[in-house]
């Protein structure tokens, strides 16, 4: 069952445009080119609809395996030092590569920082993305057919991250920065 998800999850995400940058190869993110769908604030100023968004997408294949008791201060603080590092990465490839040269933003959307205190959401923050709640544009119809996809690529590539975690009980957030912000804050 677990290599038919992963043949799915390799279809979609060649469907969808998702790729791996040459940067970030052993880093925690796949990206996506896309545009804006709604104008969405931020600290200094607005994207608005139809302004080119780089999304970004966990590798999963790449991700830290949660021990089975549990995520532990060691297991966080690797992950964090991964993520940062990819976010590094991938700034300076936007630095240098014509093809993010019309970047306005990047937006991430995520179960793995959730709504609420003890969250992940303050990590977020003190890296520089703006939080926002998430609603699927297809509201509770589009959200389930999330989580379903969404449990089962957790179920594939880390198990033990499904914890505590219900199916119909996944709730996401996205993380939104501009793109200057973004490479200033982490291309040095």
């Amino acid at each position: 069952m677990r290599g038919l998800i992963r043949r799915f999850d390799a279809f979609l995400r060649r469907r969808e445009g998702v790729y791996e940058s040459s940067a970030c190869s052993h880093g925690l993110l796949r990206l996506r080119l896309s545009c804006a769908r709604e104008r969405v604030p931020l600290g200094d100023g607005w994207v608005e609809p139809g302004e080119q968004v780089l999304e970004l997408h966990l590798w999963n294949e790449h991700m830290p395996p949660l021990p089975r008791e549990g995520p532990s201060l060691a297991w966080a603080w690797r992950t964090e030092r991964k993520f940062v590092a990819s976010l590094r990465d991938l700034a300076r490839e936007m630095r240098s590569e014509p093809a993010y040269r019309n970047v306005r933003a990047l937006r991430a959307v995520t179960v793995l920082l959730t709504p609420g205190p003890g969250s992940g959401g303050p990590l977020a923050a003190r890296l520089g993305f703006v939080v926002r709640p998430y609603h699927n544009r297809l509201g509770r119809f589009g959200e389930f057919w999330e989580n379903f996809y969404t449990w089962f690529i957790m179920w594939t590539f880390n198990a033990a991250s499904l914890r505590g975690r219900k199916l119909l009980g996944l709730r996401r957030l996205e993380m939104w920065m501009t793109a200057e912000d973004f490479v200033q804050r982490f291309g040095g």
